[in-house]
């Protein structure tokens, strides 16, 4: 089956009814959980960006806290999930501050993890590689943005 591009998709839409698209979108919601939550976030939670954030900190506390601490291997495994998590919410964010704002709580939270992620290298690399995302999507934000997180950054 050859995919439709990106236009030609826009173009269908443009041509379909209102009703046509609600069953269209609901049937996208069926098939995959990212679907779903994509929906969520644009129906319910984009208006409203400093809860969407906070609802995300509190999934990753909650993560943190399930970690199997007995194995660096078991803390690697989780820790990626945690971070494909969070990069996940930030692609449906779209939002430069929000990603900025996310990553800095997964840096700190990593930081603050015991064991220290000092001792493997593993997780000291995904800790260095998201400081530098993190360096480089500042320079896109407002001024004021950039101080208050450049600040925060200094303190990691």
């Amino acid at each position: 089956m050859k995919t439709a591009t990106a236009k030609e998709l826009k173009t269908a839409l443009s041509n379909s009814s209102q009703t046509e698209l609600l069953d269209l979108c609901l049937r996208l919601a069926r098939f995959k959980k990212e679907n779903k939550e994509l929906l969520t976030y644009l129906l319910f939670e984009s208006d409203y960006e400093a809860g969407y954030i906070q609802s995300i900190k509190d999934e990753m506390d909650e993560q943190f806290e399930q970690i199997n601490t007995k194995s660096y291997f078991y803390i690697r495994k989780s820790v990626r999930k945690i971070h494909n998590n969070t990069k996940k919410y930030i692609r449906y964010s779209l939002k430069k501050e929000t990603e900025v704002e996310l990553l800095l709580y997964f840096c700190q939270k990593l930081k603050d993890f015991d064991p220290p992620i000092s001792r493997s290298p593993r997780l000291q690399g995904v800790y260095d590689r998201t400081l530098l995302s993190i360096k480089k999507t500042i320079p896109k934000l407002h001024e004021d943005l950039q101080y208050d997180f450049n600040e925060e950054l200094e303190d990691l």
